[in-house]
């Protein structure tokens, strides 16, 4: 199944701004009720059988972020516009991505990339650029697609409200 990124909408039936009822019936209907996962948590989290987690994080009633982690199989993508997340190297990601939006790596991390105007961000817990045999520094391990303002500090949200006024 392929799971298409549309920020700052969504992925699949998770829409971002729903209510937490609706985006757990939305991560239950992702569930493959042939192959459930005994690490499934409804309301948190859900692993396909390729190996797929699908993760939404709510906060005040409201579905703010989803995440999901690389699987172990191709018979699940996760694509941004047609940019295959998980199978391609991090590196070809962050150029490809970086071809519609700006891109960053995290000035704390070097593993990881935000696209701040998508609300996008790209995990992996270390940097093997080079080194394809290790295969989680080599690719992402995982995206989080969130709500406008998701990333911003104390002042970046005063600021946002401030300018909706």
């Amino acid at each position: 199944m392929d799971f298409d990124l549309v920020p700052p909408t969504g992925v699949g039936p998770l829409r971002i701004g729903m209510t937490r009822h609706a985006a757990d019936a939305a991560l239950d209907s992702l569930r493959d009720l042939f192959a459930i996962s005994e690490s499934d948590r409804p309301g948190q989290h859900i692993f396909r059988p390729s190996g797929l987690m699908i993760s939404i994080h709510c906060v005040r009633d409201m579905l703010e972020a989803t995440e999901l982690g690389r699987p172990s199989s191709q018979t699940d993508r996760v694509l941004f516009q047609g940019v295959d997340v998980f199978a391609l190297p991090a590196r070809e990601v962050v150029r490809r991505v970086g071809e519609f939006t700006s891109i960053e790596e995290d000035p704390d991390d070097d593993a990881s990339f935000v696209a701040p105007g998508l609300l996008l961000s790209f995990w992996r817990p270390f940097a093997a650029d080079d080194e394809p045999e290790e295969a989680q520094g080599y690719y992402f391990s995982s995206v989080l697609l969130a709500r406008p303002g998701y990333y911003d500090t104390p002042a970046q949200a005063a600021e946002r409200l401030q300018q909706r006024s």
